[in-house]
């Protein structure tokens, strides 16, 4: 039973180890930010950044665990997507205020996959309020 349960260890190192090689996830370079959002004040900026930009930006501070596979995958998928999704750092799409809004405010933003490793992204009530706000004075403008 020893034996077995050394047996599994050893290939489940030997497999992390294996999918160390996998160049996907490895490339950590932002490219340069465009523009932003005619942000309507310091303190809505400074709360996409706080909440955002790690994904939504060209300014992603990519952690350490983000050169592990396999969190090095997702953490890249996420990056990526988020960026297609909408990205402050290559702004120029004016209607989308709303929808940030929405996603906001029903709580799907930040994501759960987010979130757990950074429960500090979790935006209080009176921030979701405060940012909302703000996003629809930037949108004002």
């Amino acid at each position: 039973m020893k034996k077995t349960l050394l047996y599994l260890v050893l290939a489940g190192l030997v497999l992390l180890a294996l999918i160390q090689l996998v160049p996907y996830g490895r490339d950590h370079t932002n490219p340069p930010v465009v523009s932003e959002p005619n942000w309507d004040s310091p303190q809505t900026r400074q709360l996409a950044v706080d909440h955002c930009y790690q994904c939504h930006s060209n300014e992603t501070t990519w952690p350490w665990y983000s050169n592990i596979a396999p969190a090095s995958w997702l953490i890249t998928k996420d990056v990526i997507e988020g960026r297609q999704e909408l990205n402050f750092s290559d702004w120029s799409r004016q209607g989308e205020f709303d929808e940030i809004a929405e996603q906001i405010q029903s709580g799907r933003m930040p994501p759960i996959q987010y979130t757990l490793p950074h429960p500090e992204s979790v935006l209080t009530a009176e921030q979701k309020q405060a940012f909302i706000q703000g996003l629809q004075s930037t949108a004002g403008r």
